[in-house]
């Protein structure tokens, strides 16, 4: 029979993408996989291949709910675990990989318990709670982000990020530098867009020099509530901008523009490395453990990005920025050959290649 593999992962995209890259290559290769998440996770699975085994689990989180809901929590994962430990002794996995949130505990957990090997991946550039709790109990720690802070005893390996197939396939797609003739401005804020971006993005790209703004146009993720108002904005100030809540096609923005505003999660800057762009980041303030400003630290570091913190953003220095990449065609080219450098298009087989590896006996 082939080797089973079990994915525990929560219900976030930061989460589940991964876990899903891992879960398509490894069926490839001839695995079974099953994903272990809870009822909220299994309504975000469904990009997952048919293939892929949904096993529900007990869990819960600190963060959300009252009183009754906080003390609830750990019978609720402590039966999530025995249960785990109940269907890991039939189902006899191979490999157990945990890539974070709070349902990814009671199979990480279950592993641990039954000594079999295991690992988890870490997107961002600070551990996450979970993930922080089983470091040192995993072969591996799988980093997005290089470096990433580990404790001690645990063992990072760079993997990346895996990205999806259409970021794939225009990785390494030719950037044309900005000039005098139609340019693109793309601004993304995660996958639900950002209130504060819809704020301070259209007055600092209406305020951009007259012969820049001439030849700017913008595509603008905008929450809903935000839309109607982002693009009227634009539309008052003579402005070409697309406003939409959400861009079935963001490989093909990221690719036509000159310059991305965005915030920094782990997916957005390894699309925008595996494409090879310039950008303006702004972190999310309110991220845990500021993991957003850790994950564009390496863009930062090779000069493929420019950080905004959220207390120092206005149009003022926005627009300053964006004048500065703008009007500056080669250090533009040099930015996106820097990013291009950070690239990792080939995140998704280094983390089947750890779990093949774990399944022969071996630690990578």
């Amino acid at each position: 029979m082939a080797p089973l593999l079990i994915i525990a992962a929560g219900g976030t995209g930061g989460h589940m993408f991964p876990a899903q890259a891992l879960a398509e290559a490894m069926l490839a290769q001839g695995w079974r996989v099953m994903l272990s998440t809870d009822a909220r996770g299994a309504r975000y699975a469904g990009g997952f291949p048919k293939a892929v085994e949904i096993s529900e689990v007990g869990s819960a989180t600190f963060a959300r709910g009252g009183v009754l809901a906080r003390v609830l929590v750990v019978p609720r994962v402590l039966g999530g675990i025995v249960a785990a430990v109940a269907r890991m002794r039939r189902a006899r996995p191979a490999v157990v990989v945990g890539f974070g949130g709070y349902p990814a505990i009671p199979a990480v957990a279950a592993a641990w318990v039954l000594r079999l090997p295991r690992m988890i991946h870490e997107a961002n550039g600070v551990l996450g709670r979970v993930n922080a709790v089983f470091a040192r109990r995993v072969a591996h720690v799988a980093c997005g982000i290089w470096p990433t802070a580990l404790p001690a005893g645990a063992r990072g390996v760079h993997t990346g990020n895996p990205v999806r197939a259409a970021i794939l396939e225009r990785a390494g797609a030719p950037y044309i530098p900005p000039g005098d003739y139609p340019m693109s401005l793309l601004v993304i804020g995660g996958s639900q867009g950002a209130r504060i971006l819809s704020d301070v993005v259209p007055a600092a790209v209406a305020a951009l020099p007259g012969p820049m703004l001439r030849n700017i146009r913008v595509s603008h993720q905008a929450r809903d509530e935000d839309q109607a108002r982002v693009a009227a904005f634009y539309a008052d100030h003579g402005i070409n901008a697309d406003v939409q809540p959400f861009f079935h096609d963001i490989a093909a923005r990221i690719a036509d523009a000159q310059l991305v505003i965005s915030r920094a999660g782990a997916s957005s800057v390894a699309d925008l490395s595996v494409i090879g762009r310039p950008a303006i980041l702004i972190p999310y303030a309110a991220a845990t453990a500021d993991h957003q400003a850790a994950n564009a630290r390496p863009l930062v570091v090779a000069g493929a990005a420019v950080v905004i913190r959220e207390d120092a953003l206005s149009a003022e220095t926005l627009g300053a920025q964006i004048t500065a990449v703008l009007g500056d065609p080669d250090h533009a080219v040099q930015m996106a050959a820097a990013a291009l450098a950070c690239g990792l298009p080939d995140a998704t087989e280094r983390l089947a290649g750890l779990v093949r590896a774990l399944a022969a006996g071996r630690e990578g």
